[in-house]
């Protein structure tokens, strides 16, 4: 027995790293945000690269939200993207009626958070990618949107902005409290990555929001737990700019 444990040991030190060819790239939306403090407070001390993608009327919100965008600004492993002015104020439908709305939203945002083009960014609500490699449109969305809605996101690419959607979400309940417990959400990468359903092959953006890593839902804890976790089980974490 104890020599099985020794050759396993030998043939996963010896054997390439199957990281490589495994990247999550951590990404939270919304902030700066009650949990973005703890966020940042983790991704300082696990050394971790991370995208947070943030709100411009949040970033101006406050004199604590303004320094965490600076804070943030500090860290060489964290990557400001820019996810709008307004979030829409969530009514998707009205936002993206008016393309050149959406822009003139987003370079607001770019004021307010110090980006200059080209900015790494993710639309309010929609999973859409739009990179100089490749796009991709949001599959989630039904006919209800059909002629209702129909911005032209090429228009917003052009406008300095790399969007980027997401391929799992931890999911949240409204209070902003996470669904999935860690071991859930690493059981579900596993098996996506089991699957290699991706925008790009052996790449998994994950999504998750801010506002889940509250000192109510013991969010140093839980996001410190899953960095953990995909580091046991090889998975190596990329920044944004490696992902085109």
């Amino acid at each position: 027995m104890l020599f099985r444990l020794v050759l396993l040991f030998l043939l996963l030190v010896a054997s390439p790293v199957l990281a490589a060819d495994r990247i999550v790239y951590l990404t939270f939306d919304d902030g700066p945000l009650a949990g973005t403090a703890n966020i940042l407070d983790v991704l300082q001390a696990e050394q971790v690269p991370a995208t947070l993608f943030m709100v411009g009327m949040h970033a101006e919100a406050n004199a604590t939200n303004r320094a965490l965008v600076q804070r943030a600004k500090s860290m060489p492993l964290v990557t400001i993207g820019n996810h709008s002015y307004s979030h829409a104020y969530n009514h998707y439908r009205h936002f993206y009626g008016d393309t050149e709305g959406v822009v003139a939203d987003m370079l607001r945002a770019n004021t307010v958070l110090g980006l200059k083009p080209a900015v790494h960014a993710r639309l309010p609500g929609r999973d859409v990618f739009r990179l100089p490699s490749m796009s991709k449109d949001d599959n989630s969305l039904g006919l209800a949107q059909a002629g209702r809605e129909d911005p032209d996101y090429e228009f917003v690419a052009a406008s300095g902005f790399w969007l980027y959607g997401w391929d799992h979400e931890w999911v949240h309940e409204d209070s902003g409290k996470p669904v999935q417990s860690v071991d859930h959400l690493v059981s579900e990468i596993d098996h996506l990555f089991g699957y290699g359903h991706f925008v790009k092959p052996g790449k998994l953006i994950l999504l998750m929001h801010d506002e889940m890593f509250q000192d109510a839902f013991d969010g140093k804890a839980k996001l410190t737990a899953l960095i953990a976790a995909l580091r046991l089980r090889r998975y190596a974490f990329g920044a944004i700019q490696t992902y085109d």
